[in-house]
């Protein structure tokens, strides 16, 4: 997970974010998508490329259903 080659830190704890997978859901429907995420309070950072991207995509096929 390249996140544009930062090392983000978690805000409220103050570590750095580590690549896992984490599920999302919409509309009653779930993928996953390895993210960066706090290791302590287990926040999510979303980069403006996947909300934009596969997200976006995502929730325009399951808005057409």
């Amino acid at each position: 997970m390249d996140a544009n080659d930062r090392a983000w830190k978690c805000g409220k704890c103050d570590l750095t974010l580590t690549g896992k997978k984490a599920s999302f859901s919409y509309l009653g429907h779930t993928f996953s998508h390895e993210v960066l995420r706090c290791p302590k309070c287990g926040k999510v950072f979303i980069p403006k490329e996947l909300a934009e991207g596969k997200m976006a995509e995502v929730e325009l096929q399951l808005e057409d259903k």
